[in-house]
């Protein structure tokens, strides 16, 4: 038989953005605050991150230290941290069926904050062909094996993908004992800082082949090489028992999708306003779910951020849908990607900057904010680099006309 529960807030998700959610609505008191996540401890991806990059200046931590720290200041503050649970479907408009160590529940709520992350596509999404050996991993497998688990993961490793994930992917294998044949990426360069990218390759003796693509997986029982090609149509077999495939991330967006919430066309995750919330009444969406994948500071800031949003639902007060936002070519996406005019006191809504991505690399732009042909703001950037986040103020959205057509963000040159 199906238990039945009420709580006031369930999260789902018990990464920085959820947790930090949930210490901020807890001390808030507003009843009993839920968060659930499937894996066996909370704290996201963080906790299986053992390199340092987290915290502040003033507080450098590492992964795991950062996770603990925002699951205690969560548990201190009053929220429950329910691990091993998955939500698996609606049961309502704000109510979810899941399952757990105890058997299957429906949890009823009065306000809902989906805070799922993203996820590494696999070797299957990625139509990589080749046989099903052993050896083929992602960045989380990669992490949760050496970090969490202590398991050895071979000694001869390829890693797929040139970016900050896939650097950090770099050191655990180092870290595991393993070599690392080669770094490889379909892009001219490297999407990582140019200090990173030299010390991997000149300090630590890691190749960088750009313009590369896997084509092949060699191997039966265990993986014994991969086959890529060049940009100038060479093939070559580099000669591996592990390929880690980093990056290229997608939002977990399965909930919002099984719920028939509106999902933007740019990010594939939901589609929110200037506060987080998605196109269901009472449903918020924040994280790496929304823009596939920022820092976990970024995650934690949404988090707290959308605690405000969701204190004003919980006492009553509505708001209108927002009007649709988007981008104009390079540009790539735009979050949040629905405008909620602010009052012309009131500042941006809630301190959130907009975050845009675009696929071509921009020195300079002009970031002109129209609607209905109307100019309603102007920004000047220093550079905006290839699939790399960057920011657009907020401080233009009291000027959006609530009835007015889409808001459209194009970069201009003057």
């Amino acid at each position: 038989m199906t238990v039945v529960r009420h709580v006031d807030v369930l999260i789902v998700g018990a990464g920085p953005a959820g947790l930090a959610a949930a210490a901020r609505l807890a001390a808030a008191q507003v009843g009993r605050v839920e968060v659930l996540d499937r894996e066996q401890e909370a704290g996201g991806v963080p906790r299986h991150c053992a390199h340092g990059g987290y915290g502040s200046w003033s507080r450098p931590l590492t992964g795991p230290a950062y996770a603990r720290l925002l699951v205690t200041a969560a548990e201190r503050a009053g929220a429950v941290v329910r691990t091993g649970v998955t939500a698996l479907d609606w049961a309502g408009p704000l109510s979810l069926h899941t399952v757990g160590p105890g058997g299957p529940e429906t949890i009823r709520a009065r306000a809902v904050v989906l805070a799922t992350g993203a996820r590494e596509r696999p070797r299957p999404a990625r139509l990589v062909p080749g046989t099903r050996p052993a050896g083929v991993l992602t960045t989380g497998e990669l992490q949760q094996a050496v970090h969490l688990h202590g398991q050895r993961i071979g000694e001869h490793v390829v890693v797929v993908g040139a970016e900050g994930v896939s650097y950090a992917a770099a050191a655990t294998v180092r870290a595991a004992g393993a070599v690392v044949v080669a770094m490889l990426t379909d892009l001219p360069r490297a999407r990582t800082t140019p200090a990173r990218a030299a010390d991997a390759r000149l300090r630590q003796g890691i190749p960088l082949l750009t313009g590369t693509t896997v084509t092949e997986l060699l191997g039966h029982a265990r993986l014994s090489g991969v086959r890529v090609r060049h940009r100038d149509g060479r093939t070559a077999v580099l000669p591996c028992d592990t390929v880690v495939f980093t990056g290229d991330f997608v939002p977990d967006h399965e909930l919002a999708r099984r719920g028939g919430l509106t999902l933007d066309r740019g990010t594939r995750g939901p589609s929110v306003d200037g506060s987080l919330r998605t196109s269901r009444p009472g449903v918020f969406a924040v994280g790496s779910v929304l823009h596939p994948v920022e820092s976990a500071a970024t995650a934690a800031r949404e988090g707290a951020h959308v605690a405000g949003a969701v204190l004003e639902t919980l006492a009553g007060a509505e708001h209108p849908d927002g009007v649709p936002l988007s981008v104009g070519p390079p540009l790539r996406w735009i979050v949040p990607n629905r405008v909620t005019p602010a009052p012309a006191d009131h500042g941006p809504p809630y301190g959130l900057p907009y975050i845009l991505r675009t696929t071509a690399p921009l020195t300079r732009p002009l970031l002109q904010i129209t609607q209905d042909g109307r100019t309603l703001h102007r920004q000047r950037l220093a550079r905006a680099l290839r699939y790399r986040p960057f920011v657009l103020t907020a401080r233009w959205t009291h000027l959006v006309d609530p009835e007015g057509g889409p808001v459209r963000v194009t970069p201009g040159d003057r």
